[in-house]
């Protein structure tokens, strides 16, 4: 497999880590939109919320237990907002379930 989030999480490629345990890994997003932007995925590869399933969502509530603990290492201890795309036409890039988590500032109400 190609993927570029299981050779982030596998050591192969460098990140910024924030946080990794066994099941998940949260890193800087190398392109922020926003002064705190961390990714958050899991070390197990699932493609997208599309993949989720009852064999693999346990992972997906690991991840939004962890993500409280995440932001406020990350500084963004007053609020923060969590996107994941999912699919072509919402501009899912790499093709690894991810958790954007922006804050560390006010941010827009709307995206663009």
């Amino acid at each position: 497999m190609d993927c570029l989030f299981c050779k982030i999480a596998e050591g192969q490629i460098p990140s910024n880590k924030v946080y990794e345990d066994e099941k998940i890994l949260a890193f800087h997003d190398i392109s922020p939109e926003a002064k705190v932007h961390v990714l958050v995925i899991p070390k197990e590869h699932i493609a997208s919320a599309d993949e989720v399933n009852e064999k693999n969502s346990s992972i997906v509530a690991y991840i939004f237990e962890k993500i409280p603990q995440i932001a406020k290492m990350a500084g963004a201890a007053n609020g923060y907002r969590i996107i994941t795309n999912c699919g072509e036409d919402a501009c899912q890039s790499v093709k690894h379930l991810h958790f954007h988590i922006l804050g560390g500032e006010k941010l827009p109400e709307h995206i663009k």
